[in-house]
C-alpha cells in the first residue's frame, strides 16, 4: 500500500511539474509576443500616427468639398522669361461641363466596364480588385493591372498629387470612401467624366467629343463613344490624331466588354465594331503655338526627371528601343496629366522679343512659296531653335510658318527628324579628328575614293589644309576621317548629347555626310553646336527655368541639369576658328552678320531636299532647317538668310565679341593629360558606356577604332554592332552638289499632335 501511495504521489508530483513547465513556457511565449507587439508599436507607431493624420486629412477634404471643385480643376500656367503668361497646359474654353443625365448611358457604361466593373457594388475601394491586381502583377513581374476605382481616380486627380508613395495611396483610399459617403454614384461618375484627360488639351467627355468629332456627346453613336472612351487609359498611346489604329484597337476591346457583360446586344456590338470611325478634329488658332507646345513638352520631361525617369539615347536592338518607348510613353502621360491638373507655374527662358523675331524671319524668308497641302498647311516649311550660350536655355523656337489656322500642328523644331547634311560633320568627324592631335593646319588629301562620295565637278584638290576642307565642305575628306574614327566612335558623340534617333546608325559610313535612318532635330543641333561654343560642355536643351506650385514652392529648377564634358576645350576652339572661316569665305558666307562674329556650317542633302544652317556667336547659337514634310527638291535655299536676319536683330545693342583663341601647336590631350580624369561605367541595362566626368576637370572619354587603337570618342562609344536593321543608304552631302540615293529617312517622321511625345 505504501508503495502504491508512493507511486501515486510520484505520479502526481510529475504531473504538477509538467503543468508548471507548461505555465512557464506559456509565460515566456506570452512575454515574447508582448515584446514583439511593443517593438512593432515602437517601430510602426510613427506610421500609425501618420495613417491617422491621413485619415483626418481625407475626412477634412471630403467634408469641405463642394460641387465647384469638380467644375474645372486648376491648370498649369506657362510664363515667359519676364513672368508674362504666354499659355497654359490646357485651354479653359475646352472645359465643357455636362450633367450626368445628359451623358449617354452607353458612354457611362464604356468607362465602368473598363475602369471599375464593380463600381456599383463597392463603397469607393474594391478590395477584390486589389487582390486580383497583386496576383496578376506578381505573375507578370510587372505592373500589368491596376486596382484604383473610379472614385479613387477622381480623388487623386482633383485633390491629391500624382506622387507614387504609400502615403498618397492610403489617403486616396480614405478619401474615396469619404467621397462615396457624401456623393451619390451618379454624381461621382459625373465628376469623373468631366475631369479626365482625353489628350490634345481636351478635358472631359464633351470637350473630347467636340474636339475629335465636332459633335456633342448626345450626337455620338456607339462606336464613337467607345472610341473616345479608349483614349484616357493612355492619352499618348491612344491619341487618335497620331495613333489612330491603337485607338481603334482599344475601342474594339471596349465594345467586346460591353457585349460580354450584357450592356449592349450582339447586333449593336457587331455593327459598332465594323464601323469605320471618321475623325473631324477641330482647328484652333493658338497664340505662339511653337512656344507653348515646346514648353509643355519640356515641363513634362522636367517632371519625369524629378520623379526619376532614366532617359536614354542608346539602344542595343529594336526590342530594347521599343521597350524603352513604352516606358517613356507611360511616364510621359503620367507627368503630363500631373501638370495639366496640378496648378503649377512654369517659368520659361523664352524671350518673346527674340521669339517674334525668329518667327518673322522664318515667315518672311519663306514667303516666296504659298503652296498648301493637307489641311491647308503650307507645303514648304521651316523650323529653328535659338539657345542662350551663357545658360544653355532655349530663348526662341519656331516649329512652323505662321498661318491663321494652325490647329494641332507639328512642332518641327523638336518633333521632326531630318537629314542634316554637312552640318553634322563638325560633330562626328572634325572635332574627334582634332582630338587625335590634329590642327586646322594639318594636311589632308581630297582625292577620288572607290565606292565612296564624289565631288560635284569631278575635281579633287589633292593636298589641302583641314581648314580649307571644312571651308569648302569636302565630302571625301570627311568620309576618310570618319573611317579613321569609325562610325560607332563618331556617333557616340551624338548619343552623349541626347540625339534621339541616331543609335541605329552606329555602323553606317553614310552618317559622315549626314545620311541617317531618321535624322536630327533643330533643338538637337542647336544644343550640340552650343556645346562647341561652351568649350565642349554639353547642357541638355530645355526652355524651363523652373517649375513652382501656386504658393511659390520650388518643384524643379534648371540648375538640376548638370553639364557634361563631350569635347576637349582646345579642339572646340580650333573648330570654332575653322567655322569662322566657313562664314567668312566658305559655304556659309551669306550668314555673316554686321554686328556679331559668327561661326557656322551649312548642310544640304541630295537634290536640295533638306537645307540647314547652324551657327553661333559668343552670345547665341541658332539652328535653321527648311524643307517639305514630304521631301522634294527646294527651288531656293534660305537658311542663311533666316539665320542672318534673326541674329542681327538679337545682337542689337550687344558688344561685338570675338571667340576665344585656341592654343597653337597643342590639344587638350597633350597639354592637359595630367589633369584629365576618366571614369567609365557600363550600364548593362542600356548596352552603352557612359562617362562620368567632374565638370571642373578637362576629362577626355575614349573609344577604340577597328584596329583597337584608342581614340577620343565620347562616353557612349561602345562597340555595339546591334544597330537597327534599316541602313541609311548611300549618301552624299549636297554642299558639294553630289547626287546619290536619298532613301534613308528624312520625312516628317512625326505626328500632328501639338503635345506629342518625342523619345
Amino acid at each position: 500500500m505504501a508503495t502504491t501511495k508512493t507511486g501515486g504521489s510520484t505520479a502526481t508530483s510529475k504531473s504538477k511539474g509538467k503543468k508548471k513547465k507548461k505555465r512557464s513556457v506559456g509565460k515566456v511565449i506570452l512575454s515574447l509576443l508582448i515584446l514583439i507587439i511593443l517593438v512593432a508599436l515602437i517601430i510602426f507607431w510613427p506610421k500609425i500616427q501618420r495613417i491617422t493624420e491621413l485619415y483626418d486629412d481625407a475626412c477634412k477634404i471630403a467634408s469641405t468639398s463642394s460641387l465647384n471643385d469638380f467644375n474645372g480643376s486648376q491648370t498649369t500656367i506657362i510664363n515667359d522669361k519676364d513672368g508674362n503668361e504666354i499659355g497654359s497646359m490646357r485651354d479653359t474654353k475646352d472645359m465643357y461641363y455636362v450633367a450626368y443625365e445628359d451623358i449617354p448611358e452607353n458612354l457611362v457604361n464604356a468607362f465602368v466596364v473598363m475602369e471599375d466593373r464593380d463600381y456599383y457594388k463597392h463603397q469607393g475601394v474594391d478590395y477584390k480588385a486589389i487582390i486580383r491586381a497583386v496576383i496578376a502583377n506578381q505573375k507578370a513581374n510587372d505592373i500589368v493591372q491596376g486596382a484604383s476605382t473610379i472614385t479613387q481616380q477622381l480623388a487623386r486627380n482633383i485633390y491629391l498629387s500624382q506622387e507614387v508613395s504609400w502615403e498618397r495611396k492610403v489617403e486616396e483610399i480614405f478619401l474615396a470612401q469619404e467621397l462615396e459617403a457624401k456623393y451619390s454614384k451618379e454624381q461621382i461618375l459625373e465628376f469623373y467624366l468631366n475631369n479626365i484627360y482625353f489628350g490634345n488639351g481636351y478635358y472631359g467627355v464633351q470637350a473630347a467629343s467636340l474636339g475629335y468629332f465636332q459633335k456633342t456627346i448626345d450626337q455620338l453613336d456607339l462606336s464613337e463613344m467607345a472610341f473616345i472612351a479608349a483614349i484616357p487609359n493612355n492619352p499618348t498611346k491612344y491619341n487618335p490624331l497620331t495613333n489612330y489604329d491603337n485607338t481603334v484597337y482599344r475601342r474594339n476591346i471596349i465594345l467586346h466588354e460591353l457585349y460580354e457583360y450584357s450592356y449592349i446586344s450582339e447586333l449593336d456590338y457587331l455593327v459598332a465594331e465594323n464601323e469605320v470611325v471618321s475623325l473631324n478634329a477641330k482647328s484652333v488658332a493658338t497664340t505662339n503655338n511653337s512656344v507653348v507646345t515646346y514648353a509643355r513638352h519640356c515641363a513634362t520631361e522636367a517632371l519625369m526627371d524629378l520623379y526619376g525617369f532614366d532617359f536614354r539615347s542608346n539602344f542595343t536592338s529594336d526590342e530594347d528601343y521599343d521597350g524603352y518607348c513604352e516606358d517613356y510613353e507611360a511616364f510621359y502621360t503620367y507627368c503630363q496629366q500631373l501638370l495639366i491638373s496640378g496648378g503649377y507655374i512654369i517659368n520659361t527662358s523664352i524671350d518673346m522679343s527674340a521669339q517674334n523675331a525668329l518667327q518673322e524671319s522664318v515667315d518672311e524668308n519663306l514667303s516666296w512659296s504659298s503652296e498648301t497641302g493637307d489641311g491647308g498647311v503650307y507645303s514648304l516649311q521651316g523650323a529653328a531653335t535659338s539657345i542662350d550660350n551663357e545658360t544653355g536655355l532655349v530663348v526662341a523656337i519656331v516649329g512652323a510658318r505662321s498661318q491663321d489656322l494652325v490647329g494641332l500642328t507639328l512642332n518641327r523644331a523638336y518633333q521632326s527628324y531630318r537629314q542634316p547634311g554637312s552640318s553634322i560633320k563638325p560633330l562626328i568627324c572634325y572635332l574627334p579628328y582634332l582630338q587625335l592631335g590634329h590642327t586646322p593646319d594639318s594636311i589632308v588629301v581630297d582625292e577620288y575614293i572607290e565606292n565612296g562620295p564624289a565631288n560635284a565637278d569631278g575635281y579633287y584638290a589633292g593636298e589641302m589644309t583641314l581648314r580649307d576642307a571644312v571651308k569648302l565642305s569636302k565630302n571625301t575628306v570627311a568620309w576618310k576621317i570618319f573611317q579613321e574614327i569609325t562610325p560607332s566612335g563618331g556617333i557616340s558623340f551624338l548619343l552623349n548629347m541626347d540625339f534621339h534617333k541616331v543609335w541605329m546608325d552606329k555602323e553606317y559610313n553614310a552618317a559622315a555626310l549626314g545620311g541617317f535612318t531618321y535624322g536630327v532635330s533643330t533643338v538637337e543641333m542647336a544644343a550640340a553646336y552650343a556645346t562647341i561654343e561652351n568649350d565642349g560642355y554639353y547642357r541638355k536643351a530645355t526652355c524651363i527655368n523652373n517649375i513652382t506650385t501656386v504658393d511659390n514652392t520650388l518643384v524643379w529648377d534648371h540648375s538640376q541639369i548638370a553639364s557634361e564634358r563631350i569635347y576637349e576645350t582646345n579642339a572646340c576652339r580650333m573648330m570654332t576658328s575653322m567655322l569662322e572661316t566657313v562664314v567668312e569665305s566658305g559655304t556659309g558666307v551669306g550668314a555673316s552678320c554686321y554686328n556679331a562674329v559668327i561661326a557656322g556650317k551649312t548642310g544640304t542633302t541630295n537634290s536640295n531636299k533638306d537645307a540647314w544652317f547652324v551657327g553661333y556667336s559668343a552670345y547665341y547659337t541658332t539652328s535653321v532647317w527648311i524643307g517639305y514634310d514630304y521631301p522634294q527638291t527646294l527651288s531656293s535655299v534660305n537658311t542663311k538668310a533666316i539665320f542672318k536676319q534673326y541674329m542681327e536683330y538679337i545682337h542689337s545693342g550687344l558688344e561685338k565679341k570675338n571667340f576665344e583663341s585656341y592654343e597653337e601647336g597643342a590639344t587638350d590631350s597633350t597639354t592637359e593629360a595630367s589633369t584629365s580624369a576618366q571614369s567609365e561605367s557600363v550600364d548593362s541595362n542600356q548596352g552603352e558606356n557612359t562617362t562620368n566626368v567632374d565638370a571642373n576637370e578637362n576629362a577626355s572619354t575614349k573609344a577604340v577604332d577597328e584596329n583597337g587603337v584608342e581614340i577620343d570618342a565620347g562616353g557612349n562609344s561602345d562597340g555595339d554592332r546591334n544597330a537597327g536593321s534599316g541602313a541609311a543608304g548611300s549618301y552624299n552631302d549636297n554642299d558639294s552638289n553630289v547626287e546619290l540615293d536619298d532613301d534613308g529617312g528624312g520625312g516628317a517622321n512625326s505626328d500632328g499632335d501639338s503635345d506629342a511625345v518625342t523619345y
